[in-house]
């Protein structure tokens, strides 16, 4: 692992580049599919911004334990005490990060960003609530031709970054994908799954039924209260994209929220989950043939009892109201406060579970996607793979904002599949 023992800038590293790590590099670069812009020589293949969050550190300690053997990846933020105070931690664990480069940069500093893209292939962002901090890092991605990837699952933050980069990216190369961790992989690709396994060229029905055990993220909690308290806004970005983004002439794709029922499939109560996963898989339809002709997604809760069912319907109504009132939204935001998680214990004791039933062409699958803690440990190992997935495979040419099932499919599934997260046929009729 190549790099100094203390912070340097992103133009620093690619200064102190000798011509062994130029020659390494190249080498590297011809082992593996690099076309159009993304075949340049840079000091990193994988840089980690907000590293020294909760989440970024846990992706931080995936990267340590995972990542092949001369993949250059680096770790950044603002903070270059708690940059360095986390080497030590993968240094103890594992002695090569002892030499890991750090890399100061700032959401507030658009120049730091724009030098932190010019110097990798991927950059990974843990650094939210997205709307307030990421914009100016998408910008100087797309202007860059640097892969981008976050973990947002705010819907205006995406809706505005189509509108604003997604031509930049397409002209640059850049990809840009946006909810890659618990929101919205295992659902994106879970649907993808679950299409293989139905006819082809035929009308295709999903509903998605989504069960967690687990602690809700300071941050995913953070961006949900961000975004109840904006809706004027929020309806107002997808009104914006709707007018700007191109669909499909010959096949339609939507994702109805649909209405609580008990759903039978399943044995639960099926609430409607109205969060950015049925609207990324909505998307991964209209670009995806394979997804046929009419497709239809329907994205749910599922709560095996009724008292419970209609208690998280009370839940979410009154979360909805207290948002729109800034003393009660100041007092929800310091309950649960981004960067902070559970200990190992605590999340080694979480889950999630997605099933999934896909009917068409006269076939009905039930498909299921399971894994262990959700909002942290599941979500840096997604967040990590996908990095490593965008820095390392042969993928579709892909540019713009994309989703994890466009731009990653096959090759995603498999690295999640081998890191420990289940894809399954449950049955076939």
């Amino acid at each position: 692992m190549r790099g100094a023992k203390t912070a340097m800038t992103p133009q620093d590293a690619r200064n102190a580049q000798d011509s062994n790590d130029s020659r390494a590099a190249q080498d590297s670069d011809e082992s593996r599919d690099t076309r159009g812009p993304r075949n340049r020589e840079l000091p990193y293949d994988i840089v980690l911004f907000g590293a020294a969050s909760f989440v970024g550190a846990l992706t931080a300690e995936y990267l340590a334990a995972h990542a092949p053997e001369g993949v250059r990846w680096a770790i950044a933020g603002r903070d270059t005490a708690k940059l360095e105070r986390l080497r030590e931690r993968l240094a103890a664990d594992w002695p090569a990060c002892a030499e890991l480069p750090l890399l100061r940069a700032d959401a507030g500093d658009p120049a730091s960003l724009r030098e932190l893209a010019a110097s990798a292939r991927v950059v990974a962002t843990t650094v939210g609530p997205y709307l307030t901090y990421g914009q100016e890092l998408v910008a100087a991605c797309a202007d860059a031709g640097t892969d981008y990837l976050d973990l947002s699952g705010e819907p205006e933050f995406v809706d505005r970054m189509y509108v604003r980069h997604d031509a930049r990216a397409r002209e640059t190369g850049a990809r840009l994908l946006h909810a890659a961790g618990f929101d919205s992989v295992p659902h994106d690709l879970g649907v993808r799954y679950t299409v293989l396994q139905l006819p082809e060229d035929v009308p295709l029905r999903v509903d998605g039924f989504v069960r967690v055990h687990a602690r809700f993220s300071g941050g995913t909690f953070a961006s949900a209260l961000q975004q109840l308290a904006r809706g004027r806004q929020l309806l107002a970005a997808a009104r914006e994209r709707r007018h700007h983004e191109p669909r499909p002439a010959d096949r339609t794709a939507y994702a109805p929220p649909g209405a609580p029922r008990y759903a039978g499939e399943v044995g639960a109560w099926a609430l409607p989950l109205p969060t950015i996963d049925a609207r990324v898989v909505e998307r991964s339809a209209r670009a995806l043939p394979r997804y046929g002709p009419d497709f239809r997604y329907r994205h749910y809760a599922a709560v095996k009892s009724l008292p419970a069912a209609v208690g998280g319907v009370v839940a979410a109504g009154t979360l909805l109201a207290a948002a729109q009132v800034p003393p009660a939204r100041r007092l929800l935001s310091g309950l649960v406060k981004p960067g902070d998680g559970p200990d190992a214990a605590r999340r080694a004791e979480s889950w999630f579970s997605v099933r999934f039933v896909g009917e068409g062409g006269g076939r009905r699958v039930f498909t299921e996607v399971t894994g262990g803690d959700p909002g942290y440990g599941e979500t840096a190992t997604i967040f990590a793979e996908a990095a490593l997935c965008l820095a390392l495979d042969d993928l579709p040419e892909t540019a713009g904002q994309v989703t994890s099932a466009v731009a990653m499919g096959e090759a995603l599934t498999a690295r999640l599949t081998t890191a420990g997260i289940g894809f399954r046929v449950a049955a076939v009729r």
